[in-house]
């Protein structure tokens, strides 16, 4: 068991890693975004034309990246949306197993279907270079490769959370999930 929990530590350093990578990403997306708010402004009064496309998509992309990116790292995080009525209520080892369940049941095949019927559209994406239709729009395709990447992402971080759960109904770690990520 404890190589299973050293792959469950190297995907969670990955995912924390790539969450690290995503606040800068938060940042520069909010600049970009205060950009493109003020030179509005500035193109209505002045008439100087600093806005584009360009950046309006940029904002977007980064805003996509954020989502897609961020969703293992918040999982890992346990910080995703949670309709707590009885879970919170529950023993860590009832907890244990409602993890683990959804992990089997819902996380990993959802990753797999989004993986299986999105592949064909990445790859033709790439295939015929995708751009926006819009004026000095980007490039698509790069942007719609983060999919899979981010659905292996957190396919991977639901391994590593199956994996946390089967060496708690174990007994073999009893730490809570903030001791772990502590130790990473």
């Amino acid at each position: 068991m404890e190589r299973w929990l050293k792959l469950a530590r190297a995907i969670d350093r990955l995912n924390l890693w790539v969450g690290r990578l995503v606040y800068w990403l938060v940042l520069f997306m909010v600049l970009v975004g205060a950009y493109n708010a003020v030179v509005r402004y500035l193109d209505r009064y002045t008439g100087i034309g600093l806005s584009s496309n360009f950046y309006i998509e940029l904002q977007w992309y980064l805003f996509s990246l954020v989502f897609l990116l961020g969703a293992a790292y918040t999982l890992q995080r346990d910080a995703h949306v949670r309709v707590d009525v009885f879970y919170g209520r529950l023993a860590p080892r009832a907890r244990a197993w409602i993890n683990l369940l959804g992990t089997v049941l819902f996380l990993l095949p959802f990753c797999g279907l989004v993986l299986w019927v999105s592949w064909g559209w990445v790859v033709n994406s790439w295939v015929v270079r995708e751009v926006s239709p819009d004026p000095g729009g980007l490039p698509r395709y790069p942007l719609k490769a983060m999919l899979p990447v981010a659905f292996v992402l957190l396919a991977l971080q639901g391994v590593s959370m199956l994996i946390h759960q089967v060496a708690r109904l174990r007994k073999l770690e009893t730490e809570t999930r903030q001791d772990v990520l502590g130790k990473v």
